[in-house]
């Protein structure tokens, strides 16, 4: 289910530099969101949670904001909703990207009403892949807490700043009181979750200009997480205080408590929700301004501080392509690492069978070579048919050190971790070509069964990184950029067996060689993983 809103930025909706606020943007997002849900749901919706959100374009007086929203996935009574935000300026007509965000949504029917969510109905290539990713960002989010307090156990063993002149934090420290009226929730009473994000995010943003002076432009958003409702009458006491800086972005926490009438007398809060705000700001000339160090003052003030380091490193590690960047990656870093590097690695190989323009260059009894050319990148499909079932050959596929019996590339291969029961990283010992030394790789290998009998099996690989095996001089480190296999079933007894690369340099010279005709590399590897795949899966 799907829904847009499309809005005309106003001067009332803009700050002083007439941009659009940020305030007004998440009410957006959240209505439209909520407007998708419902329309799946048939019943009254209300906000779970959002995750992360990184604003990467602004908007202006005049120019048009467009917000699309599909509900990818249910989950009992939950559902994930994606959100796409997009700004297009009426005189070129140019349409950049906001934001790309995911949010959760309960259903919540009118009494004690039960209600069992019906299944998303898949209708496209990207239903299908958006509802198998849904699963995987689910995953992560479930990981996040576990993750968290592993890598702050390993921040507290810093020293917090004890610069001299740094601002202590609770001269950050703001509070503010709003009360919920009718126009703030929807037609049950609840208050929408758009609305106390706007307020949270004002908050936040007066708290953020204490250390600028200046004005704070939003940035991202971490973690807002609603923990119980609020109704049309309650006062909301939003609290926000900079937890740490880091050069040119600052991080608020905000926390807002709900008091009803009775409990505002007797100072009886609900805590109702949590969000963590990152803002940067700029100076006269637009470059960006360096914020303040800040010094906690509290043990509370100590624990947000190495809460935020923590949350940072978290978020920096899920934008790596390589399991660690650093020399000598810690164990929670390396763990806080592991869940997103899982959800990329899957979703790089689903992302890259799905892309339109796939041609035929070669076709040889029961293999087919495809290639695809997106701007610089170039890479290849070997099809293949088989006669063993689906599963088999799935089965058969994701142990790769089954590989060197089909595929004489392959001089070795040794498992070095395994991750998990769906994940496993392995060294790999390629031979040598043209004179030059042998190649090594590090892969992770991700393999997914299907959510539904009409997806394929998968079996992702990435290069990564790892401590227990770092570059050997006699060997040439080489890099698999996106690779795997996806497996359809076609009847009960045969499948179509699909291997995807993104060419690589280390990979350009075998399909160049095959597509000029010189060598049939390719195709007699494929035609070997036919033989072997049919051979193992007699025994079965």
């Amino acid at each position: 289910m799907a829904a847009c809103m499309c809005r005309t930025v106003l001067p009332a909706d803009s700050g002083p530099r007439g941009e659009l606020g940020a305030g007004p943007l998440l009410r957006w997002m959240d209505a439209a969101a909520c407007l998708a849900a419902e329309k799946h749901a048939g019943v009254s919706c209300v906000t779970a949670s959002m995750d992360d959100i990184q604003f990467e374009e602004a908007a202006r007086v005049g120019q048009i904001i467009a917000i699309r929203t599909k509900v990818n996935r249910e989950f009992q009574t939950l559902m994930e909703v994606g959100i796409k935000v997009t700004v297009q300026d009426v005189l070129t007509n140019a349409e950049k990207i906001v934001s790309v965000a995911y949010a959760t949504y309960e259903a919540k029917p009118a009494g004690a009403e039960k209600i069992e969510l019906k299944p998303i109905e898949l209708q496209s290539e990207e239903d299908h892949l958006e509802y198998f990713l849904a699963l995987e960002r689910s995953i992560i989010r479930m990981g996040y807490l576990e993750v968290f307090q592993k890598v702050i156990q390993e921040s507290n063993s810093e020293d917090p700043c004890e610069d001299k002149d740094a601002v202590s934090a609770e001269h950050t420290h703001v509070q503010s009181t709003e009360l919920v009226l009718p126009p703030h929730a929807n037609h049950h009473g609840n208050t929408f979750g758009g609305q106390i994000m706007a307020w949270m995010q004002t908050v936040a943003s007066i708290s953020a200009s204490r250390l600028c002076r200046s004005r704070p432009i939003l940035k991202a958003v971490n973690r807002f997480r609603f923990w119980g409702p609020s109704f049309v009458g309650d006062r909301l006491v939003f609290n926000a205080i900079v937890n740490n800086t880091f050069h040119s972005s600052v991080e608020v926490g905000v926390r807002v408590e709900a008091y009803s009438c009775g409990e505002w007398i007797q100072e009886q809060p609900r805590h109702i929700c949590s969000a963590f705000l990152t803002f940067s700001a700029l100076d006269d000339r637009g470059e960006p301004l360096t914020f303040p160090r800040v010094r906690p003052t509290t043990q509370v003030g100590v624990r947000r501080y190495f809460g935020a380091i923590a949350r940072r490193r978290i978020l920096l590690s899920s934008k790596c392509i390589l399991s660690a960047k650093e020399d000598k990656p810690s164990d929670a870093w390396e763990t806080s690492n592991q869940a997103y590097l899982n959800y990329k690695n899957v979703a790089a190989l689903t992302l890259l069978a799905g892309k339109p323009g796939w041609g035929i260059t070669k076709t040889l009894d029961d293999v087919k070579i495809w290639t695809h050319k997106e701007g610089d990148v170039l890479s290849f499909k070997v099809e293949m048919q088989v006669k063993v079932p689906s599963h088999v050959a799935f089965s058969l596929l994701s142990d790769f050190r089954l590989c060197q019996r089909w595929d004489r590339h392959y001089l070795a291969c040794e498992v070095l971790q395994d991750v998990s029961e769906r994940e496993k990283i392995y060294h790999v010992i390629s031979g040598p070509t043209a004179g030059r030394q042998p190649k090594d790789f590090v892969i992770l290998v991700s393999q997914r069964e299907p959510c539904q009998p009409q997806m394929p099996y998968t079996v992702a690989v990435r290069s990564v990184t790892h401590r227990a095996m770092p570059p050997r001089p006699e060997y040439s480190r080489s890099e698999i950029l996106c690779a795997g296999f996806q497996i359809h079933s076609t009847s009960s007894s045969c499948c179509t067996v699909c291997y995807f690369n993104q060419v690589t340099s280390g990979v350009m010279p075998y399909l160049t060689a095959n597509l000029t005709g010189s060598s049939k590399s390719i195709e007699d590897t494929a035609l070997d993983c036919i033989k072997f795949l049919e051979l193992e899966g007699s025994k079965c």
